[in-house]
């Protein structure tokens, strides 16, 4: 495909690949950008964010240059924020269209998050052609009004036919960080990397890239457990409640079997370490769990559009691939049945290979051969 795309191209391809906010956004546009480059090498790719947010650190760390605009969301409550956002709009649709006209995109990426609006606004009002990738069942709002000028639509559920035109739909799955996924003979070096002991279980709790207060709330209430049990923990916190996480743990002495982060890095060697792993139910936690294959407690945001977090989590419960904490249930329900869990070493072994199952290793692949259809339709 590649000598037929730069043939037609008569140069390496150009792209751009825009969203942000969280790293639910961030990873996945990080994973098809690796995957383009790979089979692309010579591709040159710009990154467009979202000002003062969490990808104009994460997209350089991963090696992409990445220009930001000054745009945020519109809060449904009311807020003095909202006064603002026709300019911040404006603002960035001026500047989209100023980065399409210098950086001359082949093609645009948008993964959702309010970023990636403008940037595709813009382009297909140049008629750059533009590929959404949804990473959740139920689809963000800037995505939902760009489809129906989008040339593919590459989603990770069925029935999206109710949100975006079927004839444009491809199933793909969400593309994964090789970095992150590959886990294969690091458990005990993952163990000793968190400051933990190899031959004793490992719960992992990743509460999301800002942290989630519900769960964390849930350990706190329970973390007296750990004093009379070997079981460890790595306790990805939030930069918001990494004090008061060290603070608790120092008061009880679990300073070495519980060890708080405020973010991990090294996701490839916390997933290999674990035994049992405690996350919101986000679509791209979701696709990653699958494809290392570890037993999980979800405990969905309950905030989350349409409850999707819940149905993502139930279709692996109706499989006996997961369990489900409610967020109203934490701090009575989270470290008790995490504890049982790991006390049943054939319950755990099942859900391993139950939601194994669901994996979609070739996402990214995938994803790229469609942003290589769309190219070569173009020229």
């Amino acid at each position: 495909m590649e000598t037929t795309l730069n043939s037609k191209l008569q140069r390496a391809p150009r792209l751009i690949v825009s969203g942000g906010g969280t790293g639910g956004h961030i990873f996945p546009a990080i994973a098809i950008a690796d995957a383009f480059k790979r089979r692309h090498p010579d591709a040159e790719i710009l990154f467009v964010g979202a000002k003062g947010k969490m990808e104009m650190d994460r997209v350089p760390k991963a090696g992409y240059p990445i220009e930001g605009l000054w745009i945020s969301g519109f809060k449904r409550e009311l807020s003095l924020d909202n006064l603002s956002f026709p300019f911040k709009l404006i603002s960035s649709l001026v500047k989209a269209r100023r980065i399409l006209k210098r950086f001359k995109p082949d093609l645009v990426v948008g993964v959702g998050g309010f970023a990636s609006g403008p940037i595709m606004r813009k382009a297909t009002s140049l008629r750059i052609p533009v590929v959404i990738q949804e990473q959740n069942s139920y689809p963000g709002v800037t995505n939902k009004i760009v489809a129906p000028k989008a040339s593919r639509i590459c989603v990770a559920y069925d029935n999206m036919q109710r949100w975006f035109p079927e004839e444009r739909i491809v199933l793909t799955g969400n593309p994964l960080r090789n970095n992150v996924v590959s886990i294969e003979g690091k458990h005990d070096e993952g163990a000793r990397f968190f400051g933990l002991d190899p031959q004793k279980p490992i719960i992992l709790l990743v509460g999301g890239s800002q942290g989630a207060l519900g769960i964390n709330k849930g350990i706190s209430a329970k973390l007296a457990m750990f004093k009379d049990t070997d079981v460890q923990m790595i306790w990805q916190t939030g930069k918001h409640y990494i004090e008061q996480a060290q603070q608790e743990i120092k008061q009880l002495g679990l300073e070495d079997r519980v060890k708080p982060v405020v973010f991990i890095d090294r996701m490839d060697l916390a997933y290999a370490s674990a035994d049992v792993v405690i996350s919101r139910a986000g679509a791209m936690s979701i696709s990653e769990l699958s494809l290392v294959g570890k037993a999980v407690v979800f405990v969905p945001l309950p905030t989350a559009a349409e409850d999707h977090q819940t149905k993502n989590a139930q279709s692996l419960v109706e499989k006996d691939a997961a369990i489900i904490v409610r967020n109203d249930e934490t701090s009575e329900k989270l470290i008790p049945t995490v504890f049982e869990l790991l006390a049943d070493k054939k319950k755990i072994q099942r859900m391993q290979e139950n939601i194994a199952k669901f994996a979609r290793p070739n996402a990214a692949e995938d994803i790229v051969n469609e942003l290589d259809k769309v190219l070569c339709c173009t020229f």
